[in-house]
C-alpha cells in the first residue's frame, strides 16, 4: 500500500511540473435566450424560489457555458479540460504553455490565465517571500476522550433556539470537503440518514456518485452540524438537510482542487441549498509552489475560488469558510475563500473564548475585517467514521459549528434574506463596535441578543423527544437556573425526584420500564405537568 501511494504521488507530481495549469475565459454566451426562456432546465424550482424569496434576477453568470466552446477547446492540440464554470464562464485547463497560448487565437477567448502567475503577461510582481501554509484539514488532530458537546452550542447561545425546535429544519445546507465515510453508516448519523436528510452529493475529483467515502475530515466536519448521540454529542442543525460534495484531493496541493469546489459550489446553486460551508482554504504549500498564492491574493477579488464565493453569495446563499490554522506560522493570514467579501470567515477560540493560537488572522490584503466571527475550534466534539466521539483542534469544526447555528437561526426567521441573516449574526457579535483582526467581530449569541427572546415567551418551555429511548429534555426559560422533577408511575408512585437546571437539563429514564409515566415540573413560579412515554 505504501509503495502504490508513493507511486501515485509521484506520478501526480510528474504530469503537474511537465504542463501547465490554466483557466481560459469566453467572451460571450451566445445562447443565453435559450436559458431565460426555460431556467428550470439548469436550475431547481428550490434554487429560483430562493431568488424570488430574496428578489434576485436570474444573469448572466447562471447561464450554461456555450457548449460549442467547450468542445472547440476539448479537441484543440495537447488541451485537457478538468473542470469547469458557468459563473465565472472559463475552463479549468492543462496543457504545454505553447498549446495554451494557442487558444488565445480563438475568437471566442477573452483571455488566459496560468496558475503559475509568472507566465501571465499582466501577472503581479512580488518580491516577498512567504512562508508554505499547510492545509486546514491535515492539521486535524483527534484524542478519542468522551465529552460533551454543550459548550460548542452553549458559548453561541445556541440552545435557545434548540429549545424552541428551530435545530434547521427546512434549511439545506451544502457541505464541500474532501470526503465522508461512514456517513452512511456510523451511528451519530443514524439521524440523518433516518430521516431523509442526506439529500445527496458527488465526488468530483473522482466524477463519482460514491460520496461516502475519501479522507474523513468531511465526516468529522458534518458530525459537529447534524451529529446526534444522545448524551455525548449534538450538532447544531441536526435536522437540517445536507448535500455533501468532495472537492479536495486529500494526496495533492494543486490548482484543479479551487476550480472543482466552484463546480460544486454552483451544483449546489442549482439544487437550491440555502447555506454553503467549507472547512477548505487555499493560501501556499502547492506540489509546485509557482502555483502558491500569496498575501496580496487575500483581496477577495483575485483567487478563482473566492471570485466564485462571492457570486455564490449574490445567488442568496449564506456562504461560511474555516479561517484557516496558519496562527502559529509566519504567514498568519487567512486563505481564500475566507478572504472573499460577503463570505463568513470563521475564526477559533478555546472553550473559555479566548483565541485558539492556530486561528489564522486578518486583515484581508485590502485591509477589511477577517476573520469575521468566531466559535469554538479547540477541543471540538466530532465523531468519526467509526462513531467514536471525540476531540477535535481547527478551524475546521469553528466554521461548520457555526453554519449550523445559521441554519437553525434562518429557520426561525424564514423571511429574512441572507444579507440580513448575515448581518444579524455580525450584529450580534459581542466585539461588534469594537472589531480587531484576531477576534474579528466577536462570538456571536444566537439567543438574547438577536431579539430571539423576542418571540420566546420567559415561560416558554418544552420536552422532548417524547416518547423517549434513554433520556428526555426539559427545556425552559425561566429566572430560576434550576428546577425540580418528579416522575410517577400510572399508579401514583414516585419512581425518580431529581434537580436539574437550564445549563444541561437533561434526565436519564434508563432505569425505568416501558410505559406511560407522569411528571411534575417546578422552578420558581414555572409549574408543568405532563406525561411521557418509555419506549
Amino acid at each position: 500500500m505504501r509503495y502504490n501511494f508513493t507511486f501515485l504521488l509521484l506520478f501526480i507530481s510528474f504530469a503537474v511540473f511537465s504542463q501547465e495549469d490554466a483557466w481560459v475565459y469566453f467572451s460571450a454566451k451566445p445562447n443565453s435566450q435559450a436559458f431565460f426562456n426555460n431556467p428550470l432546465a439548469e436550475l431547481s424550482q428550490k434554487a429560483l424560489d430562493r431568488r424570488t424569496n430574496q428578489n434576485i434576477a436570474l444573469d448572466f453568470t447562471d447561464v450554461p457555458l456555450e457548449t460549442s466552446y467547450v468542445d472547440q477547446v476539448k479537441t484543440s492540440t495537447g488541451i485537457t479540460v478538468l473542470a469547469q464554470s458557468k459563473w465565472l464562464n472559463a475552463l479549468h485547463i492543462r496543457g504545454t504553455q505553447t498549446n495554451i497560448n494557442a487558444l488565445k487565437t480563438l475568437s471566442f477567448v477573452a483571455k488566459v490565465d496560468f496558475a503559475n502567475k509568472s507566465l501571465n503577461t499582466t501577472a503581479k510582481r512580488f518580491l516577498e517571500t512567504k512562508e508554505n501554509q499547510t492545509k486546514d484539514k491535515l492539521k486535524t488532530a483527534i484524542d478519542y476522550s468522551y465529552g460533551t458537546s454543550a459548550n460548542q452550542i452553549q458559548m453561541l447561545n445556541g440552545q435557545v433556539l434548540h429549545q424552541q425546535n428551530f435545530t434547521g429544519e427546512g434549511k439545506t445546507i451544502a457541505v464541500l470537503d474532501a470526503g465522508f465515510p461512514g456517513v452512511n453508516t456510523a451511528q451519530p448519523f443514524a439521524n440523518l440518514r433516518n430521516n431523509g436528510k442526506i439529500l445527496g452529493g458527488y465526488d468530483f475529483t473522482n466524477r463519482s456518485s460514491n460520496f461516502y467515502t475519501g479522507d474523513n475530515h468531511g465526516t468529522l466536519v458534518l458530525s459537529t452540524m447534524g451529529g446526534y448521540k444522545e448524551n455525548a454529542l449534538v450538532g447544531t442543525a441536526p435536522n437540517a438537510s445536507y448535500y455533501l460534495f468532495i472537492t479536495e484531493i486529500a494526496a495533492v496541493e494543486i490548482p484543479l482542487e479551487e476550480s472543482l469546489w466552484v463546480e460544486a459550489a454552483e451544483q449546489a446553486d442549482a439544487l437550491g441549498v440555502d447555506i454553503i460551508t467549507t472547512s477548505l482554504g487555499y493560501f501556499g504549500d502547492r506540489n509546485n509552489a509557482l502555483y502558491n498564492h500569496t498575501y496580496s491574493d487575500m483581496d477577495g477579488k483575485t483567487t478563482f475560488i473566492s471570485r466564485a464565493a462571492e457570486i455564490a453569495f449574490n445567488k442568496g446563499i449564506l456562504v461560511l469558510a474555516s479561517a484557516g490554522n496558519e496562527g502559529n506560522q509566519t504567514e498568519k493570514h487567512i486563505g481564500s475563500p475566507a478572504d472573499a467579501v460577503s463570505v463568513l470567515a470563521i475564526g477559533s477560540v478555546t472553550a473559555s473564548k479566548v483565541k485558539s493560537t492556530f486561528s489564522s488572522i486578518g486583515p484581508s490584503f485590502d485591509g477589511r475585517i477577517k476573520p469575521d466571527i468566531m466559535a469554538q475550534g479547540t477541543a471540538s466534539v466530532i465523531s468519526d467514521e467509526n462513531g467514536n466521539i471525540g476531540i477535535a483542534d481547527g478551524t475546521s469544526f469553528s466554521c461548520p459549528i457555526m453554519a449550523g447555528m445559521a441554519a437553525s437561526l434562518w429557520q426561525a426567521f424564514p423571511s429574512k434574506t441572507n444579507k440580513e441573516i448575515r448581518q444579524m449574526i455580525l450584529a450580534s457579535a459581542d466585539r461588534y463596535t469594537n472589531p480587531d483582526n484576531n477576534y474579528g467581530y466577536g462570538i456571536p449569541n444566537f439567543g438574547s441578543t438577536l431579539s430571539v427572546d423576542n418571540f420566546v415567551t420567559e415561560t416558554a418551555f418544552s420536552v422532548y423527544p417524547n416518547p423517549v429511548e434513554t433520556s428526555v429534555t426539559f427545556s425552559f426559560l425561566n429566572e430560576n437556573n434550576t428546577a425540580l422533577v418528579t416522575i410517577y408511575s400510572v399508579l401514583g408512585q414516585k419512581v425518580i425526584e431529581t434537580q436539574i437546571d437550564n445549563t444541561n437539563p437533561i434526565l436519564s429514564l434508563q432505569t425505568l420500564a416501558s410505559g406511560l409515566y407522569f411528571y411534575t415540573f417546578d422552578a420558581g413560579n414555572l409549574h408543568k405537568t405532563g406525561k411521557i412515554i418509555k419506549q
